[in-house]
């Protein structure tokens, strides 16, 4: 397990994106409904954002409710809504002492009216802080973004705010939710997963990926040092050889 004083702080990725799995497993090993491990995780959240406010680290993004969690039990939708303002409010706090400011990428408009109140509530109250920017994605998936992006590309196109032959890369991906924030340089996947989960698909095309077996409720400070020291001892070439990136 790492340490703290093992990260190289020169060396820190920008942004870090997680994508909390194993909640559901882990009430199961411990006989209990499946609320019970969301609520546990709530710790691991407490814990991650701490360890990246500690680092330094600017971005975080958590994978907190995706668009095809809606299909799931309404029982556990309702719980996992009234579990997020239990911990907005008990949690503000802990993102005020750690100057931690907060955003929302999704489609927010599905949620529901009083979740939405107390998370414009959260986001106006931590908006002047200067540290970390942690970033529920709620209500959203990958494909979701990209397709929603497609509809106002369109659209701006039929009102000639947009030439067809002007669209790029660049400004593709303007139209994008998670636009105003960097593309993550490191995804976490917690629970032994091997797979995106139509997460982040546009921003992680030069993203490292780290995959532990550890279900999030057990994931800890050390998990997260863990892998940021496991992101530093890579080589990110985007496309280039190593004595091109050695000579740069």
């Amino acid at each position: 397990m790492a340490s703290k004083e093992q990260v190289n702080i020169d060396k820190l990725p920008l942004h870090v994106a997680v994508i909390m799995d194993g909640n559901g497993r882990w009430a199961q090993q411990h006989g209990q409904e499946r609320v019970f491990g969301h609520q546990n995780g709530v710790v691991a959240v407490r814990e991650t954002v701490e360890a990246a406010a500690e680092l330094g680290i600017k971005y975080l993004t958590l994978y907190a409710f995706s668009t095809e969690n809606w299909n799931r039990p309404q029982e556990e939708v309702d719980a996992l809504m009234i579990l997020l303002v239990q911990t907005i409010r008990s949690e503000m706090d802990t993102l005020q002492k750690n100057k931690v400011s907060l955003g929302i990428i999704g489609d927010t408009e599905k949620m529901p009216e009083g979740v939405k109140e107390e998370l414009l509530i959260a986001i106006d109250e931590t908006k002047y802080n200067n540290g970390l920017k942690l970033i529920l994605a709620l209500s959203y998936s990958g494909r979701w973004e990209i397709l929603n992006a497609v509809r106002k590309v369109a659209l701006d196109i039929r009102n000639e705010k947009l030439d067809e032959n002007d669209l790029s890369f660049d400004s593709f991906e303007s139209y994008l939710e998670a636009s105003k924030y960097p593309d993550p340089e490191l995804l976490i996947r917690t629970s032994g997963e091997f797979r995106i989960s139509n997460f982040l698909l546009w921003q992680i095309a030069y993203t490292e990926l780290y995959f532990t077996d550890v279900l999030w409720p057990d994931f800890r400070k050390k998990e997260f040092f863990d892998a940021i020291v496991d992101f530093q001892s890579r080589e990110r070439r985007f496309g280039k050889i190593s004595a091109q990136i050695k000579r740069d």
